[in-house]
């Protein structure tokens, strides 16, 4: 009986630190699998695209392995099934079940109608979609609105510039204000920032950068209208008016939102101790609340209908497999970054601090932007906000110019890439598969570059000095 409750002791005291991992005691070696992760998806994609097809699952698995066998063999299992759980039941599992939870209900709704693709148009549709997207998340109102702009545009030659400012502020932009807008937010929110915070604090530099984008873009589709010489089509007898069908999942979406405020809001102060990683109420209610009305959704959404909608699960089994690689890898990235100039990444620290020890908002700004653009804005996200300091009531308050820069950097300039952004990829295979010719990723480069790159310079002297 000693024997046995010698080990469980033993078991026991590396869970319950898993989840606080020291960072000083790693070296800069550990950040290979995570380094290895985003430059397979960064590069595989484009590189060896059949063998990342059918294997990119596989690949996250591997690299998954590259950190977890080291792992386990310098900390022990029990160190190592402490990460996992933390892992998988505070962050991963969270951000998933929330992302399905959307992309489902955003799938039954099916937008018809005989709609006319001119330039006043494409701005209204548009900033309908970034309004939505801090409600839906910008994978939802993606998903909602990009078929009915392909639509009602499928009778003009130059298309592909529409596509580009769709995702630039509907799959981008569009979701800065609220936790349910884009992944980087909701991460943020379950370290305890609150759901009203970003909407607080970057609603003058999302309200600038949509419509100085849509102004820009309006210039640029009214060019290529006129050019064209577009007329519009008249309606035939068997032509479907304007309606939207499946609105029924409105009221899903609607659920999705008050589980979510629920979750920050009420806190009755019970957990659920897992592996050492407290799982508190509000949040298991939230989860199993959010996969509730993902379940309800396809029960009242008749297949006819996500059939015209052309819905699969294609898009959110990728996200899936792709994001436990990179929760997994981060962990001792996360770590070391959290440990700033005692950490191997010290230099990343400085860069991102004055000579008076203080944090440097425009550094914060271009640091996680940049990394978002190619990396993935969600794990930029969190390294920045723990190479801060992970405090979230400091980041809000003394630091909240900090925390702000961080927020819009790393939503904002999730546009610069097709890769910095889920939906940007989505929103592409989606237009590839109705016969629109996509700018390359490094054509796609080039309008985000010339379109948004200055707009960020811009930024940054205004509200990020």
């Amino acid at each position: 009986m000693r024997l046995l409750a010698a080990l469980g002791l033993a078991l026991l005291t590396p869970l319950a630190q898993a989840a606080d991992l020291d960072g000083r005691a790693f070296g800069a070696l550990w950040g290979i699998p995570f380094a290895g992760m985003l430059l397979s998806i960064a590069i595989m994609p484009l590189a060896l695209p059949k063998i990342w097809h059918h294997h990119y699952g596989k690949i996250a698995a591997a690299w998954a392995l590259a950190f977890l066998v080291p792992f386990a063999v310098s900390q022990g299992l029990g160190a190592t099934a402490g990460v996992l759980a933390h892992t998988l039941v505070a962050e991963y599992l969270p951000f998933i079940i929330l992302l399905c939870a959307l992309f489902t209900t955003a799938g039954g709704i099916f937008v018809r109608g005989n709609l006319h693709g001119s330039p006043s148009l494409n701005v209204v549709l548009m900033l309908i979609g970034a309004a939505l997207a801090s409600v839906m998340g910008t994978t939802g109102a993606s998903m909602l609105m990009v078929r009915p702009l392909i639509r009602a545009n499928d009778n003009r030659r130059h298309v592909a510039h529409v596509l580009v400012f769709f995702i630039f502020i509907v799959s981008n932009a569009g979701g800065s204000l609220t936790p349910l807008g884009d992944p980087p937010l909701f991460l943020g929110f379950l370290k305890g920032v609150d759901f009203f915070w970003t909407a607080r604090h970057i609603f003058p530099e999302t309200l600038s950068l949509i419509a100085v984008l849509l102004l820009i873009f309006y210039l640029i589709d009214s060019y290529w209208y006129r050019r064209e010489g577009v007329t519009k089509q008249d309606p035939t007898p068997d032509t479907p008016g304007f309606g939207i069908e499946g609105g029924i999942n409105f009221l899903p979406l609607a659920v999705v939102v008050a589980l979510v405020l629920m979750s920050g809001l009420w806190k009755p102060g019970i957990a659920f101790d897992i592996l050492g990683t407290e799982l508190e109420l509000q949040a298991l209610l939230r989860d199993v609340g959010l996969l509730a009305v993902t379940a309800w959704s396809l029960v009242i959404t008749p297949r006819t209908l996500r059939e015209k909608n052309q819905f699969s699960w294609a898009p959110m089994q990728e996200v899936a497999k792709l994001f436990i690689g990179i929760f997994l890898t981060m962990i001792p990235v996360l770590a070391m970054l959290k440990a700033g100039e005692q950490g191997a990444f010290a230099a990343v620290a400085r860069a991102v601090t004055g000579p008076d020890g203080q944090p440097l908002p425009w550094a914060y700004f271009w640091f996680s932007g940049v990394l978002s653009s190619f990396l993935d804005n969600a794990p930029t996200y969190l390294v920045f906000f723990n190479l801060a300091g992970g405090d979230p009531q400091i980041l809000m308050t003394t630091l909240a110019p900090t925390l702000a820069a961080i927020s819009a950097g790393s939503v904002f300039m999730g546009a610069n890439s097709y890769i910095g952004n889920a939906p940007n990829f989505m929103v592409k295979a989606i237009a590839e598969d109705r016969g629109i010719k996509m700018p390359s990723f490094f054509g796609y480069m080039a309008w985000s570059g010339a379109v948004l790159v200055p707009l960020f310079v811009l930024m940054t002297f205004i509200w990020f000095r």
